[in-house]
């Protein structure tokens, strides 16, 4: 029996659920963006990394309307009092995405000599795609505090957050390429990691250190015990990466879907670690999931479309990645 009290802990998360997985598939196709390389020349491999996303890319935004949807029926308070405060980089993420979806469609269309345009259009919609959800991300930790730490902090997470999308999208077209471009996926990979891992350590040290309570519920004995496993963890699988990108390519492409397997472990813990900071807070020390939660008589209906739907999104998610799964074929348009 689901009582009134569980809904909105069942509901936080189905969001955590659509947040975390939206990070990780867009977080790659939005990584593979900003890594497009723009020389003169490279028409080839932009084509072969365009490739790699091409069945995927526009699928994987669902998981961020499904995130926001939730939000604004199950939690409207909380909805409000966020959206509110990050209305200016709401817009500039919303004109980054619209400028992705035209680049992709339009570069199909242009003529030889204005498809590096569109390319550019692309590439620089995933880079303020990326910089706007990594600010985002940084208002939240710092309870949408506008002194000039805090905003320092966010412009710190902001390129942190780019950072790591480089990472999982370069540990994606290790994965997906082969030849010349896995090996500058490779390199990709392990420049991207380094700065990644400069900013979850920073982050690690910052959060903490301007947020009191989440410092007494990171370091609260015996509990310190167990949760700083978390950041050990994560620590634990950047070096592990980077051991392993420094072997690679090896022979008969073994082990090349490792390293994106690694960075999904790291978004997972990196997720982990916010979600214990905040929990059971959906606006940081100002609302809680049960003061921001719709009627327990809401919930219980939402519900019933939250269980067909989910699964039917996450089913239709496996499915593509079934079927179009293994190395990246050459970029064809019908």
């Amino acid at each position: 029996m689901i009582t009134d009290a569980m809904l909105p802990v069942i509901f936080v998360a189905l969001l955590g659920l659509a947040v975390l997985i939206y990070a990780i598939l867009d977080g790659y196709d939005l990584g593979v963006g900003m890594l497009l390389p723009l020389e003169e020349g490279s028409t080839s491999e932009r084509d072969q990394l365009i490739a790699s996303i091409g069945p995927f890319w526009d699928a994987n935004e669902t998981w961020l309307v499904l995130a926001v949807g939730i939000l604004l029926i199950a939690f409207p308070v909380a909805h409000s009092e966020i959206l509110y405060e990050l209305y200016l980089p709401v817009s500039l993420m919303i004109l980054g995405l619209i400028l992705r979806g035209v680049a992709f469609d339009f570069r199909t269309k242009a003529s030889v000599d204005l498809q590096p345009l569109w390319d550019k259009c692309f590439k620089y919609g995933s880079l303020l795609t990326a910089l706007t959800q990594g600010y985002m991300l940084g208002q939240y930790i710092v309870g949408f505090n506008h002194s000039l730490e805090a905003t320092l902090f966010c412009v710190l997470s902001a390129f942190g957050v780019s950072a790591a999308y480089c990472y999982i999208g370069a540990g994606w077209l290790v994965m997906k390429m082969h030849g010349e471009l896995q090996i500058k996926a490779v390199a990709w990979a392990k420049q991207a990691g380094r700065i990644a891992f400069i900013g979850v350590c920073l982050v690690s040290i910052t959060n903490p250190l301007i947020n009191p309570g989440v410092f007494d519920r990171w370091f609260d004995y015996p509990l310190v015990m167990f949760v700083l496993l978390i950041p050990l963890l994560c620590f634990s699988a950047f070096i592990t990466n980077e051991i392993l990108l420094r072997k690679m390519p090896l022979n008969n492409d073994s082990y090349c879907a490792v390293p994106f397997l690694i960075c999904v472990s790291i978004f997972l813990l990196c997720f982990t670690g916010l979600a214990f900071s905040y929990f059971p807070y959906i606006v940081p020390d100002k609302v809680t999931i049960w003061q921001a939660a719709s009627a327990p008589e809401s919930l219980r209906f939402i519900l019933v479309g939250a269980l067909i739907v989910v699964p039917t999104i996450l089913a239709y998610t496996v499915y593509s990645y079934r079927v179009f799964h293994g190395k990246a074929s050459d970029l064809k348009y019908y």
